[in-house]
């Protein structure tokens, strides 16, 4: 029998992220406290992190862009329950800036990934080469869109709920990509939609700052995946700025008893399915 300990192999867990040494860190490849820090700005950062390619200054222009437009968007639900959870929990941070984050869906903030998705879809079913003017992109949005009609199903990215006139955010973005060059495919065919859809609905829909997000982000080559993960992204900078104003300006208060002193009692309604095996109504 031999005397020498046996060799244990041990796991290996490969990342090109953060790592760190006795007397240094590392974050993609560069020296995180040499030639990170006070050289590249977060949004840059946050783009490279995801990408593993830092972007070009155009990149970081239309991606940091994206975080402003996303940021803060008044007293939505998100921000309502951030409030209201901080008014419950206010020694818990984290757990305020979570509810906020978790109400992140198909209606707020998730319509970023959604429309980002249908574009690619649309674009990756497309036999032959893409359309190289407005002509061609129109042709395939008023496609797309009568499809959608005749499937009964809506558009990502298509109507607001207060920017029924335009969304202040789409034609600015849309300038901010054309000005860097950066007007690709996903973009190309949300604009052709918010051209042709009113021959096919019969009525102008504006195209929300959240599609027009989420196209700019796929025609950035991120991961369509992560698209609502950058939309998170930025509205937890926007939830910090709401809790700092709540603590100075306070309202979930006013909210929680707007509700609380105005409730009214009804009979109890059973809960009975339709034929359909759902709920009435």
């Amino acid at each position: 029998m031999s005397d020498r300990p046996e060799m244990i192999e041990r796991p290996s867990y490969p990342t090109a992220l953060g790592a760190s040494s006795l007397k240094s860190i590392t974050l993609l490849g560069s020296d995180l406290a040499e030639d990170v820090m006070g050289k590249v700005g977060f949004g840059e950062l946050a783009f490279w992190l995801a990408a593993q390619r830092r972007p070009t200054p155009g990149e970081t222009r239309v991606f940091e862009a994206v975080l402003a437009a996303l940021a803060d968007h008044g007293f939505t639900p998100t921000a309502i329950v951030t409030r209201l959870t901080y008014l419950s929990a206010p020694d818990s941070i984290q757990g305020a800036l979570a509810a906020g984050l978790l109400g992140g869906g198909s209606r707020f903030l998730g319509v970023t990934e959604d429309c980002g998705r249908f574009l690619h879809d649309v674009l990756a079913a497309h036999d032959g080469p893409l359309p190289s003017d407005d002509a061609g992109w129109d042709a395939l949005a008023l496609e797309t869109v009568r499809a959608r009609r005749q499937a009964r199903r809506f558009i990502p990215g298509l109507g607001h709920h207060v920017h029924k006139e335009g969304d202040p955010r789409t034609p600015r973005l849309l300038e901010i990509a054309a000005e860097e060059n950066l007007v690709g495919p996903h973009l190309s065919l949300f604009a052709a939609i918010g051209r042709v859809h009113p021959e096919v609905l019969g009525r102008t829909l504006p195209l929300n700052g959240a599609g027009v997000c989420g196209a700019a982000l796929a025609d950035l080559g991120l991961p369509l995946e992560l698209l609502r993960g950058f939309a998170l992204l930025a509205r937890t900078a926007g939830l910090i700025g709401q809790l700092a104003e709540e603590l100075r300006r306070p309202v979930a208060n006013e909210i929680f008893l707007s509700v609380d002193l105005n409730n009214r009692s009804v009979d109890p309604e059973p809960y009975a399915p339709d034929a359909t095996g759902g709920p009435h109504g």
